[in-house]
């Protein structure tokens, strides 16, 4: 199979579908990999690198699309790129459909097969190729809160951990998942007084052993959430239900009870968030106040960090990308776990719950592929 590389253009990403490392062995496997020249440039990879580990260089990302039987991206594709998707291609990337109906439209009208790395799933019931970057997120969440709270970007004034004789900063997370577990780890390594709230009576169990008594777990109902985010310096939303839009849980009106500079910083952005006043930011503008409390939204935060996500998303997706290039549509056929990540295929929408989101039908996966 041919598979073809674009580079990246979301504002301020800077990672790469694939790194040189995963080309030579999509190479060694015995397919041929097209790469838009300078693809690779925000991890330090530059065109020759690129060809040593015995990819084609192309001058264009026209060129990339349509000279590829699959593509693979990071960021989901942007309107410039939907169109040049074509019937029989696969699309393998971040999707995050249920927040994007425009996007949804575009994929559809274009025939192609598209995969979504955040609904594929694994034996165990978990995400994996999401895994990576909800760790990412999760870490940079708190770096992002850190520097939000700076009374010159808006915040409070406070310092996350705090100093001798003063107290540390509340932090209060949503969702006690892979984003809220990395983020409650980086809060209470600074110092700061953690709450991780979730549904999950057994995760809560397991957090309160993980952290040894270091984080309080809390059970999430309406009373809790207002109750912690009232006294919260920062919140966390981290909650995802895969494939379908985040839920609201906090409204525009608790904010009037929040602290005046505290900050909000909604990881599920890409799902809606978790927020009611939360809208998608850029790494050149993340933040924004409404009533006295700074959103941070950025819709693709592990972008800031290239070399470390770029890597780690490699580690995840190389299996599954190997399987799409060696049996193409039938690896999704045979695979539950790929066929979990299958969204839309020849012009319809394959993924249930991002289906729902969007009020458009739905035509099971296996149904779908036969036709």
């Amino acid at each position: 199979m041919r598979v073809g590389v674009p580079k990246e253009i979301k504002t301020h990403e800077y990672r790469v579908g694939l790194t040189p490392g995963a080309v030579r062995e999509y190479v060694h496997a015995g397919h041929e990999v097209v790469v838009e020249t300078t693809a690779g440039s925000g991890i330090g990879a530059d065109d020759e690198v690129y060809r040593r580990a015995g990819a084609t260089i192309a001058g264009t990302a026209a060129e990339v699309f349509a000279a590829a039987d699959m593509i693979v991206k990071v960021k989901e594709p942007q309107p410039n790129e939907w169109v040049r998707l074509r019937p029989g291609q696969i699309l393998f990337t971040y999707l995050h459909l249920a927040a994007d109906p425009e996007q949804a439209r575009g994929l559809l009208a274009s025939g192609c097969t598209a995969i979504a790395y955040e609904t594929v799933t694994d034996a165990h019931g978990g995400l994996p190729l999401l895994a990576p970057m909800s760790e990412v997120a999760g870490r940079l969440s708190i770096e992002a809160a850190g520097n939000a709270l700076q009374r010159h970007r808006g915040g409070r004034g406070l310092l996350l951990g705090g100093v001798p004789g003063v107290a540390p900063a509340k932090v209060v997370v949503l969702g006690g998942g892979v984003v809220g577990t990395h983020a409650a780890r980086m809060a209470a390594g600074l110092g700061a007084d953690v709450s991780v709230l979730d549904r999950s009576l057994p995760r809560l169990r397991e957090l309160d052993e993980l952290f040894e008594g270091r984080v309080r777990t809390r059970y999430s109902t309406l009373e809790a959430v207002e109750a912690e985010v009232f006294s919260a310096d920062v919140v966390i939303g981290a909650v995802l239900i895969a494939g379908a839009s985040a839920p609201k849980l906090v409204t525009r009106a608790m904010l009037k009870s929040m602290k005046r500079g505290a900050v909000i910083v909604d990881v599920a952005i890409d799902q809606g968030g978790c927020f009611e006043t939360s809208h998608p930011t850029t790494h050149a503008a993340p933040t924004f106040e409404v009533d006295g409390v700074i959103h941070y939204c950025v819709a693709n935060m592990p972008g800031a960090v290239p070399l470390t996500s770029s890597e780690a998303l490699n580690n995840a997706t190389l299996p599954f990308g190997l399987a799409l290039a060696r049996k193409g549509l039938a690896a999704v056929a045979e695979n539950p776990h790929l066929r979990a990540g299958l969204n839309i295929h020849r012009g319809r929408f394959t993924h249930r719950a991002a289906a729902e989101s969007l009020g458009l039908p739905f035509s099971p996966a296996d149904e779908a592929i036969a036709a």
